[in-house]
């Protein structure tokens, strides 16, 4: 099935923009960098990739785009983050810059570097809820963790999509919002993006509007831990 209809953005600020808009367009979606709130406006779903979280968290300020995003969010914009994607769509970061502020569109606390340093990265076989209900292969999924954060504490409503041995979520879900601690947008395998493909459609008992359930207020000013800063 092809998306042709489907206007899907993918946040070209920093990270791993082409590989997402190579597989967004082999899906048949329209896939547009974005960079100005006026890009933004017209997507029906955003992608926040993998790349450096305290870049974008700076860059999204710097292009005038963090109250943008964030209100369109908030009234249900269906988004996609992998790795850095999943820190920035994150309510809570711990191990993170001191001013670096989350969107707060996902009800989950991540560890910013779980895993370890680049030389840690590694790939392994995971197990992924969510795809037989989106009419997709349900194989293990081969996923690639680089400098990968892990999911510490999940807040009510959100569903864990996959976990590692040691138990540690690294996919999660939550309404419209899907977050990834991996990189499948280096893998060929593009089963990640079709489900997200199929929650914007709404094929999966999801409707892509309305408001966003996960979706918190997180001030201007707030830690990277989401508290409001003194001075």
């Amino acid at each position: 099935m092809t998306d042709a209809r489907l206007t899907i953005g993918v946040l070209a600020l920093q990270g791993d923009v082409r590989e997402h808009l190579a597989a967004l367009t082999s899906l048949g979606a329209t896939a547009l960098p974005v960079r100005r709130p006026a890009e933004l406006a017209v997507v029906q779903g955003i992608v926040i990739p993998g790349g450096e979280s305290t870049t974008i968290s700076r860059l999204l300020d710097a292009f005038d785009l963090r109250e943008p995003l964030r209100a369109r969010l908030a009234d249900g914009l269906p988004a996609f983050g992998s790795c850095a994607g999943m820190i920035t769509l994150a309510t809570r970061i711990l191990d993170g810059r001191d001013d670096q502020v989350p969107l707060g569109a996902i009800d989950i606390t991540v560890r910013r570097n779980a895993f370890g340093r680049q030389v840690d990265s590694f790939e392994t076989d995971l197990r992924m809820a969510g795809f037989a209900q989106a009419g997709l292969d349900d194989r293990p999924f081969k996923a690639v963790f680089i400098r990968a954060p892990w999911v510490e504490t999940v807040g009510v409503g959100v569903e864990v999509l996959a976990n590692v041995e040691d138990g540690r979520p690294v996919a999660v879900r939550q309404g419209l919002v899907l977050a990834t601690s991996f990189h499948p947008e280096i893998t060929g395998d593009d089963r990640v993006h079709r489900l997200f493909l199929s929650m914007v459609r709404g094929v999966d008992g999801r409707v892509a509007s309305g408001s966003a359930t996960g979706f918190t207020e997180v001030p201007r000013g707030a830690d990277s831990a989401g508290r409001t800063a003194t001075t």
